[in-house]
């Protein structure tokens, strides 16, 4: 049955991603300076946050693995790392930690991607014992750990507690022996709620915002009848998270909708220290293979290093510098967090 599920989850999400289907990073604009660029060889690609050093700020996010079919996909992602140097996660781990016949569709990751930046995944309810086990079998430099409350209160069988979260995400988080990011699979993280993580002793938190893929629509068509479609909408942005959340002290990574390169620039500029994608780059792998991917990760990286070009931003970190609009129903929602909005407006540095 897990198998099945984990196959219905790809089927599921793949059909969700549409090219040029809209969301809030479309209410996020660059105010465009044209003297503002830089020399594209003065352009790095690298981030920091919590004591880590990527050389890219973009990664593949949690995807898949648990059945014949995902550890197949997860062998293309994981090629894809390796020949890209894009950090990359696995999928939710829970399915190996009730069955470890499955191992090898997740160890699949570094297997094919000996030196890269892996990292586990498992879900609030995971003790530290498994948490360990999930970050040994990858050999994994960090462990994401999900919050999915809406996806599992509308899966059939999904969890209907979740009121030890929060102190098993603190204990793991001392103990997983590797950095700790906390990520939402779709619904976004508030402010509090990051709060919480920064207390919690949490490394990074991974904003998952709406917009993307939509996994309680996906457990809803898994459902006879169908009748969750009323929570469709639920939850906010990677944008409005990443504004809700700025000055909270701990590093924000930014996912959910990411739909190509200057989304990822308007993530990187709104705080994040770095972007995942997931949806956008399932869809390319299924449909041509890890050489499609590669391909595309490496006209990303280059249109990214490009934009960084005309914004003057040596760094991803100098993005947050530059001068944004925020518009539409976005700005709506900093009005109603008490947001101020205008502290975007960034005067472009004048030549003395």
């Amino acid at each position: 049955m897990i198998a099945d599920r984990k196959n219905d989850h790809v089927r599921l999400a793949a059909e969700q991603h549409r090219p040029g289907d809209a969301n809030e990073f479309d209410d996020v604009t660059f105010l465009h300076h044209a003297l503002a660029g830089i020399d594209r060889a003065d352009v790095s690609l690298a981030t920091r946050f919590a004591g880590i050093e990527w050389d890219v700020p973009l990664y593949v996010n949690a995807m898949t693995g648990g059945s014949a079919r995902t550890g197949d996909i997860n062998r293309d992602l994981a090629i894809v790392a390796r020949e890209t140097g894009v950090p990359i996660a696995s999928g939710s781990m829970s399915a190996f930690l009730k069955d470890p016949s499955t191992a090898s569709t997740f160890r699949v990751l570094r297997d094919e991607n000996p030196n890269g930046f892996v990292m586990a995944n498992v879900n609030a309810n995971a003790t530290v014992a498994q948490a360990r086990q999930a970050v040994d079998l990858l050999e994994a430099d960090a462990l994401q750990i999900h919050l999915n409350t809406v996806q599992e209160i509308v899966m059939p069988e999904g969890d209907r507690s979740f009121r030890a979260w929060g102190p098993r995400i603190e204990e793991i988080a001392a103990d997983a022996g590797v950095p700790v990011f906390v990520k939402e699979v779709g619904f976004g993280l508030s402010r509090e709620t990051v709060l919480h993580l920064r207390k919690a002793g949490v490394a990074v938190a991974d904003v998952g915002g709406r917009g993307g893929t939509n996994f309680a629509r996906i457990e809803n068509g898994r459902r006879e009848g169908g009748d969750y479609a009323f929570v469709d909408g639920w939850g906010q942005s990677a944008p409005a998270c990443l504004l809700d959340a700025a000055d909270v002290g701990l590093p924000l990574f930014a996912s959910g909708g990411v739909r190509h390169p200057l989304d990822v620039v308007r993530g990187l500029a709104l705080g994040a220290s770095a972007v995942g994608v997931a949806g956008t780059f399932l869809r390319t792998v299924l449909d041509g293979g890890p050489d499609a991917l590669i391909a595309q990760v490496g006209t990303w990286l280059d249109q990214i290093t490009s934009l960084m070009t005309v914004l003057g931003a040596r760094t991803p970190a100098d993005l947050a510098h530059c001068e944004l609009r925020i518009r539409g129903e976005l700005r709506e929602f900093c009005t109603d967090r008490g947001i101020d909005v205008h502290r975007f407006a960034r005067p472009f540095p004048t030549v003395p």
